[in-house]
């Protein structure tokens, strides 16, 4: 048996993730899925339910987790940053759908279950935090209202492409791919339009703005 005890509980879900979405492609998000993870990584069936203790949402939130440490170690920012941005984002969500390639019937059957109205939340979160880290990787600084704007675009995007992936029988999922690159060129091409009107407003003197720094100094 794997030492467990030298895992946090996080670490733990987070090993065993990617078995239990094996299993659950036959055995569905439950505990026959646990109990087949705890078997192939050689960790005690008891251990593995109790960090599962939370159900279909908590194994699901770990194989995600597992995706994004994935993605980290493969695509670091450093190697990232040779390329255009568009392509580091590109990159980023091929890898994701690489990782979920053979898989498809345990995204289905995760997909329903995140949306189920008590799990919207969590899912949402969920996407967030996907977007966030492929953002981060890419190499994205912003603090300002384009940090939450590209995240929640990225998580739309992303999202969007995951329900084609999921049904896509094409040849090298062609349709995916395809979809995913139109998405974001339309992200690619609105991003670009906004800089230009941005800019333009930025050379532009604007009284009401004036009024409002007088009333609401900076500093304040």
């Amino acid at each position: 048996m794997m030492q467990a005890d030298n895992l946090s509980l996080d670490e733990l879900r987070v090993l065993l993730a990617p078995a239990v979405a094996r299993a659950a492609v036959f055995d569905g998000w439950g505990e026959e899925a646990v109990r087949a993870a705890a078997m192939e990584k050689g960790v005690s069936e008891d251990v593995a339910l109790y960090a599962f203790n939370e159900g279909a949402m908590a194994m699901i939130s770990a194989w995600i987790a597992s995706i994004d440490l994935a993605m980290a170690e493969a695509l670091p920012t450093a190697e990232l940053a040779k390329l255009p941005i568009r392509e580091r984002i590109s990159r980023l969500v091929r890898f994701r759908l690489s990782a979920l390639d053979g898989a498809e019937e345990s995204l289905r059957r995760a997909q329903a279950i995140m949306a189920r109205p008590r799990n919207l939340g969590a899912s949402a979160r969920l996407g967030w935090q996907s977007a966030d880290a492929m953002w981060r990787l890419a190499g994205d600084t912003a603090v300002d209202f384009n940090h939450y704007t590209k995240r929640a675009t990225l998580a739309g995007i992303y999202a969007a492409t995951l329900a084609v992936f999921a049904n896509d029988e094409s040849e090298g999922k062609a349709e995916t791919l395809a979809f995913l690159n139109r998405r974001i060129e339309g992200v690619m091409r609105f991003e670009k339009i906004k800089g230009q009107l941005l800019r333009r407003d930025a050379m532009h003197f604007s009284p009401v703005r004036l009024l409002g720094r007088l009333r609401y100094p900076a500093s304040l």
